[in-house]
């Protein structure tokens, strides 16, 4: 993309964005690297972000050109640990950018023209931030903190209501030998409220995206990919919905931990290490029209004698690939109370060691069916039209014309539009 490109992007974002809000004040940053401070006017821009960070009031407009941004990393003491069995954990990180007690509107050009260096474990930061929104740019060099319990990630959100958009968050890779949690993608801490839509979080240390301790996320719509930990993992007490993401490349793939809760619908699963979906602990999830395909180990699995899930229409195959390692290489596992676990609807075929594990069979129960899907290809997980999927779902729920469900990803209420782009484009898990 082109520098007048980017600006033109950059001009028509920030248009829509006043045309839609409370007047506020548009604040310009360049990486012009001539030593000067700037005043934030387009013709004397701001040359450091934070600065322009530091200068913005409660909901200005950013516009973060062309360029290349290096945070300066500060070490902090929070006294709460988000991922901890005992909250009250006193833990110490550093953070890069940090936005604190107001909301900015950060407009990149492009996240592949526009980059944040982080430096730091907690990359962009928020906190008491109540409407903020960070767009059109790209995250990526952050530094795994020595301590092992802080909640590193490219975007950390806590206390915020929070807006990622057409943001690339990737290549946060740095870890010690000596500690196993990595960087991840975004991470909701206490009391975040996030809306992650149309993003590209790939190749990171740790968690796609991971929520904690009464965070909640909309979640839908991003490609999540070449990672460790999990794609998706929601637990302790907070909430998601999960709609539309492609997830692949992971040591699993979306998970229910602790009391959380989530609806998972139209995700394309594929191609990670271990499981595709599980829940586990006391969770509650409601699983519908995905495809969980090529997983290493197990497909769907339900983990413990709390949790309780509810799973209609999906398309569970090929599954199995790898050594046992999490689970049993099997397209369902029950490892819970099957009396918690509605399961209908469903196409379960192909698995490499059976279809069920440690539960009745199921095809020909409740509408479940064992048959070939019939993907346009390994990759592309429209149906072709001779598909025995089509129109085989739950009169419970219908496609976007009222019509029968299909089954998968393409099926349901919560299916791509005709003319979307397709999911499952990333590449196989090596």
């Amino acid at each position: 993309m082109s520098v007048s490109a980017a600006r033109q992007i950059v001009a028509v974002a920030v248009l829509a964005l006043t045309a839609t809000s409370v007047p506020c004040k548009t604040l310009y940053v360049d990486d012009l690297g001539d030593g000067l401070s700037g005043n934030g006017t387009v013709e004397n821009p701001y040359r450091d972000l934070q600065h322009a960070v530091d200068e913005a009031e409660d909901g200005d407009v950013i516009v973060v050109l062309p360029g290349t941004y290096e945070a300066e990393p500060a070490a902090f003491t929070e006294p709460l640990c988000g991922n901890c069995e005992k909250h009250r954990t006193e833990v110490h990180a550093t953070r890069g950018f940090f936005v604190h007690g107001k909301s900015v509107n950060l407009i990149g050009s492009g996240p592949e023209t526009t980059t944040l260096v982080t430096n730091a474990g907690y990359g962009l930061m928020f906190e008491d931030s109540r409407r903020s929104l960070v767009t059109g740019v790209r995250i990526t060099g952050g530094r795994r903190d020595p301590d092992g319990m802080a909640t590193d990630a490219g975007v950390v959100v806590r206390t915020s209501n929070v807006t990622l958009t057409g943001i690339e968050i990737s290549d946060n890779t740095d870890r010690a030998d000596d500690v196993v949690v990595g960087i991840g993608g975004v991470i909701g801490r206490e009391g975040a409220e996030i809306i992650a839509v149309e993003n590209v979080i790939r190749n990171n240390g740790w968690d796609g995206i991971a929520l904690y301790r009464g965070s909640t996320a909309h979640i839908a719509d991003n490609v999540i990919a070449e990672g460790r930990g999990a794609g998706i993992g929601v637990t302790w007490d907070a909430a998601a919905i999960i709609l539309r993401n492609d997830i692949s490349g992971y040591w699993k793939g979306i998970g229910t931990f602790g009391g959380s809760r989530a609806i998972v619908r139209n995700n394309a699963v594929h191609d990670n290490l271990g499981w595709g979906i599980i829940a586990t602990g006391a969770s509650f999830m409601e699983a519908s029209n995905n495809v969980i395909t090529r997983n290493g180990n197990c497909g769907f699995a339900l983990w413990s004698e709390e949790a309780t899930a509810v799973v209609t229409n999906n398309i569970i195959t090929a599954n199995g690939w790898r050594d046992e390692w999490v689970c049993p290489r099997v397209g369902v596992w029950m490892n819970g109370d099957a009396q918690k676990l509605t399961f209908k609807h469903n196409d379960v075929w192909g698995n490499l060691a059976g279809d069920y594990g440690d539960m009745d069979d199921l095809n020909g129960v409740a509408g479940n069916r064992s048959f070939d899907p019939a993907f346009v290809d390994s990759l592309d997980f429209h149906l072709r039209p001779s598909s025995p999927a089509i129109d085989a779902g739950s009169a419970d729920l219908t496609d976007g014309d009222g019509g029968p469900c299909d089954l998968g990803i393409y099926g349901g209420p919560g299916a791509r539009p005709p003319g979307a782009p397709s999911a499952g484009r990333t590449p196989p898990a090596k």
